[in-house]
């Protein structure tokens, strides 16, 4: 079995490697612009991970490992557009260079690419992962329409907000992990249970990500404070407005709009009623809990400690991140 560093090497070459048409050009450049962009490649490597708990070999599961990756490229594409977000990974946003019809229609076409790949699964696994993976597509989209939908709703709870990030980042990881295994040939007991463990990593990690976008490290290239100033509904404010008094929450409610304060005031004043609450603790709080919940599934799995060693070094590094 590879190291997790050379899994990675193997699945950028594969991918690189995936061949689209020259023409017309405008369907397929802005797909190869976008599977470019890097990324933590989280999805795919999960699923590789997963085969190799059960087998040793995991080349076969690179098929399925570039339709996850294709699938959640195009997610970004027509998220990118409904967020009217001109940047993504650093770079312009598709829609934002070849506009929004463009990007419309490249996305469908990774769909139906992301399909392609996954055709090619052995014939006597196909019927069950192509179920997970249809299931994990539709799931994915109810996600984003409930993100949307709580932009316009004045008060979400954080059992909304669970079920919202569950279904938005979780399932996709949950969906990943069980193709891997049901590739490496794990049983139906340990395929459920890694997609817990793959729930569990994908809310602790949504999590943290809620919590870095306010309190990460600036100088690792964490731009500081941007859910603060949309006004976004993210654990943080949920939990905050759920802790705070009538005053507070209208400092909750009303700082990123307010037209007299500079960016910096506006997130200073939020995090202070953040703080005072005590919800950066409270965030952590939950990030640990998921995070060993789901580690501590994986020491149920039949197979010797020593196989999960891989997949468990890969969510210590991924919740190990500082930006």
């Amino acid at each position: 079995m590879p190291t997790n560093e050379q899994l990675l090497d193997i699945f950028e070459n594969y991918l690189a490697q995936t061949e689209f048409p020259a023409e017309p050009e405008r369907l397929y450049a802005p797909i190869r612009y976008s599977l470019s962009g890097g990324g933590k490649r989280l999805r795919p490597m999960l699923l590789l991970l997963a085969c190799g708990v059960f087998s040793d070999r995991t080349d076969h599961a690179l098929p399925a490992a570039a339709a996850v990756e294709i699938f959640h490229n195009f997610t970004l594409l027509h998220d990118d557009i409904m967020d009217n977000a001109a940047v993504r990974r650093g770079k312009p946003s598709v829609h934002a260079r070849w506009g929004e019809n463009v990007a419309i229609l490249s996305g469908d076409a990774m769909m139906i690419c992301a399909y392609r790949l996954l055709s090619g699964v052995p014939a006597d696994k196909l019927p069950r992962i192509l179920a997970m993976f249809n299931t994990m597509a539709v799931e994915v989209c109810e996600g984003q329409q409930y993100d949307m939908d709580f932009e316009q709703k004045p008060k979400v709870s954080v059992v909304e907000y669970m079920h919202m990030i569950e279904l938005k980042t979780s399932v996709l990881l949950g969906g990943a992990v069980t193709i891997g295994a049901l590739l490496g040939g794990a049983s139906e007991e340990d395929c459920r249970k890694l997609y817990r463990f793959a729930i569990e990593l994908g809310l602790a990690f949504q999590l943290q990500d809620d919590l870095l976008d306010s309190y990460g490290d600036e100088r690792l290239g964490k731009a500081i404070g941007g859910d603060i100033l949309e006004g976004k509904q993210t654990y943080l404010m949920i939990t905050a407005m759920s802790r705070a008094d009538e005053p507070a929450r209208e400092i909750l409610r009303h700082t990123y709009k307010d037209d007299t304060l500079c960016d910096g005031e506006k997130i200073a004043r939020v995090k202070a009623v953040y703080d005072r609450l005590e919800i950066p603790r409270l965030t952590e709080q939950q990030i640990t809990v998921r995070f060993e919940r789901a580690l501590a599934l994986l020491d149920t799995l039949s197979v010797d400690a020593a196989r999960t060693a891989r997949i468990r070094e890969f969510a210590v590094g991924l919740m190990n991140r500082k930006k």
